[in-house]
């Protein structure tokens, strides 16, 4: 369980960089090369670098060799586990909606006797 729990944290780690997030968001389209996922962003080559390594330590992404190019791809296992880690509490969010549909009901019911 401990190495479950290190790759989680590993995870949650690398997703907490909004640029991180960003750069995952685009791999989710397709494959791309460090080039093309700096493009949007306004810091260096180097930094983009450094955030796919961490993305690549956690998991999160690889980079291959096609000739001269190393293209980067999304990898969802560490995504699937971090929603199977996520989902055990699902309940937890699902009765407070169920609670926030009935106080709406019951507002709703005021406002009908008022009238």
């Amino acid at each position: 369980m401990k190495g479950d729990d290190d790759r989680l944290s590993q995870t949650f780690a690398a997703l907490a960089n909004s640029t991180r997030r960003a750069i995952l968001a685009r791999l989710a389209e397709g494959e791309a090369t460090v080039s093309e996922l700096a493009e949007p962003f306004d810091i260096s080559l180097p930094a983009i670098s450094k955030h796919i390594r961490v993305l690549e330590r956690a998991g999160l992404i690889t980079q291959g060799r096609k000739a001269q190019y190393r293209p980067c791809t999304i990898e969802v296992a560490p995504l699937k586990e971090i929603s199977n880690w996520t989902g055990q509490y699902r309940y937890i969010w699902e009765a407070s909606f169920d609670r926030m549909d009935d106080y709406i009901n019951q507002l709703n019911e005021r406002q009908g006797e008022r009238k």
